[in-house]
């Protein structure tokens, strides 16, 4: 069942929410949700829902089947502490598949427990067990380059506009905050002054565990995010900027006079325990801290998220004949967990969620154009350096005869459909495969990029600034975009689209599932 979320709905919901679980009063002083609700990670019978008190407090959870919540289920209370900046996830485990569930949050605070926030409530619907039609929409890179949210410009809109297609869920394919982006007052653009909602914090570069989590918290002031969150699960993966911009462990601060923190490792530490805090990603016990992960969506769509940050090897030439920790981009314990998922899946289709895109050249230094920060290395000849890892995969893809994979990503601040060709190839010992590329959904638009030949990427199509508009436009050119996924139940057909944030469709293709035997 498809239940589109409205304004009007959402604050129905809030304000009827809030006269839940008896026996608790509310005062003036009373806790609160600071920054909304969200859910991730959704399967058939669990999913995770996250929410943030302004003070240390016990979180309430009501989850039902239908809106009324006449069957509700009250789960244990649990506590939300200063260690985690009041933010606290739950797992939500039993649920029945392909149904829409209801949840519904409150806080009581700990110091008084009659005292209790208002409620809000949120909505996700779990995979199905059977072969149900699938929607989902795809993007990257929020609040970057210091675009904020504009209340003159409508906030960020993208959400809005995705949420009106009512999708299973959302892939942030990383970039989910800029924190190496200060947010000022105003910044000026070729139409005017564009004028953001500041917060304390974002003015300058993260450095401190607090400054990062402020970079998270700082999105959620934006009421279409926040409504897109009660809505719509985020499935998350992270990117340079969730950190800062190109981050290796090769890359140097010591003249960078905004970071009196110079060690990457020490920022990139506090920036994963932030990102875990804050977004709705799943636990994962055996390696805290982990996002690499697959998730099932039903027979018809497994999700592969990686991780191309991590577990890289330094920036630079990448030119290396051979695959060495220092040529490596997924690392070696990530690359064995893919093939074994890939090739344990089951589902019709295999989406690879990949925070960067394989043929588009991203260099670590933009002005001299040298050295990759990316996969490709920019010299359209065989595989080196992290290209060697990619070459791997895709032919031990094929030799495992593992059908029907798409690789979805993000990272250039433009919108691309690929379609990956080895007759075009330096590297020729793969099948055939498309990737698109998505983004911002609220940032500066960046691009074109040049594409490297070694896998042999066709260009099939671009929207990217001109040389007359420039680059680093804000959102309100428009220039905004994310991707939209459905799978028919019946033909199990995968029709992706390319959209912008004025829901105009601008590319679309049709991929038939290709069957074994």
């Amino acid at each position: 069942m498809r239940i589109t979320l409205t304004r009007r709905k959402f604050i129905k919901w809030s304000a009827a929410g809030a006269l839940a679980m008896p026996g608790l009063s509310r005062a003036a002083d009373r806790p609160l949700l600071s920054h909304g609700v969200q859910s991730g990670d959704i399967e058939a019978t669990t999913g995770v829902v996250w929410a943030r008190s302004d003070r240390p407090a016990r979180l309430h959870i009501e989850v039902a089947t239908t809106e009324s919540f006449k069957d509700a289920r009250r789960l244990a209370p649990i506590e939300t502490l200063s260690a985690t900046d009041f933010a606290v996830k739950r797992l939500l485990s039993g649920l029945p598949p392909g149904q829409t569930i209801f949840y519904r949050m409150a806080f009581a605070d700990l110091a008084q427990a009659n005292v209790m926030s208002a409620n809000i409530v949120g909505r996700f619907r779990t995979a199905p067990a059977s072969r149900r039609a699938v929607r989902f929409v795809w993007s990257g890179d929020t609040a970057g380059q210091g675009w904020g949210i504009n209340p003159d410009d409508g906030g960020m809109k993208t959400y809005a506009t995705m949420a009106r297609h009512d999708p299973d869920f959302f892939i942030h394919s990383g970039d989910t905050v800029y924190c190496d982006g200060p947010i000022k007052a105003e910044a000026n653009t070729a139409n005017g002054v564009w004028k953001n909602i500041v917060a304390e914090g974002v003015e300058k570069v993260a450095e401190t565990l607090d400054e990062f989590r402020g970079r998270w918290k700082y999105n959620l002031h934006d009421e279409n995010l926040r409504a897109f969150n009660a809505a719509v699960p985020t499935f998350c993966q992270w990117d340079d900027h969730d950190v800062m911009d190109n981050w290796s462990v090769s890359k140097d601060l010591s003249s960078d006079e905004r970071y009196k923190e110079k060690s990457i490792a020490v920022l990139a530490s506090r920036a994963n325990r932030a990102f875990h805090e804050m977004m709705p990603i799943r636990a994962i016990a055996e390696e805290p801290g982990r996002i690499y992960r697959k998730i099932s969506h039903g027979p018809l769509l497994d999700i592969f998220f990686l991780d191309l940050r991590s577990y890289r090897g330094p920036n630079g030439p990448s030119l290396e004949t051979r695959i060495t920790p220092k040529s490596r981009i997924l690392g070696e314990a990530q690359m064995r967990w893919l093939k074994q998922a890939l090739s344990d899946s089951k589902a019709t289709w295999k989406v690879i969620a990949s925070d960067m895109p394989i043929g588009v050249i991203v260099w670590d230094d933009w002005k001299a154009r040298k050295g990759a920060d990316a996969i490709a290395n920019g010299d359209q000849g065989p595989a080196k350096g992290r290209e060697l890892e990619i070459a791997e995969l895709l032919k031990f893809i094929k030799q495992s005869s593992i059908r029907n994979i798409v690789w979805l990503t993000a990272d250039v601040h433009y919108t691309a459909a690929h379609y990956y060709n080895p007759d075009r190839a330096q590297f020729q010992d793969f099948q055939p495969f498309w990737e698109f590329v998505s983004g911002p959904i609220h940032a500066g638009t960046f691009g074109p990029n040049d594409l490297d030949t070694t896998f042999g990427p066709e260009l099939k199509f671009i929207k990217a600034p001109d040389a007359e508009q420039g680059q680093n436009l804000p959102p309100s050119a428009g220039l905004q975009f994310f991707g939209m996924v459905d799978i028919d139940g019946k033909t199990e057909q995968m029709t992706v689209r390319l959209m912008d944030r004025d829901d105009k469709e601008l590319y679309k293709v049709t991929l038939d599932p290709a069957r074994i035997g």
